[in-house]
């Protein structure tokens, strides 16, 4: 999958994956949308970014972690 929206730059935000070159991580679109906010509450909150913006965040998130493991507890 290729993510024309999403860009890392080391002169914006450190290199995070950001949002089209603004200064919006995807962490952040990520955690609006995990905190329960909607589409349209988000794009009011960054009126600068468009709906295609935060489909492809959290494709990109899914894809970043598809393939790695991170550190669950186990049930007892």
């Amino acid at each position: 999958m290729t993510f024309e929206r999403i860009t890392v730059d080391p002169a914006v935000m450190d290199g995070m994956p950001c949002i089209r070159g603004l200064r919006v991580p995807v962490a952040t679109v990520v955690a609006m949308v995990a905190d329960g906010m909607t589409v349209e509450e988000i794009l009011t909150d960054l009126p600068y970014l468009e709906r295609e913006d935060v489909t492809e965040a959290l494709h990109y998130a899914a894809e970043a972690v598809r393939e790695r493991e991170l550190p669950l507890s186990r049930p007892a």
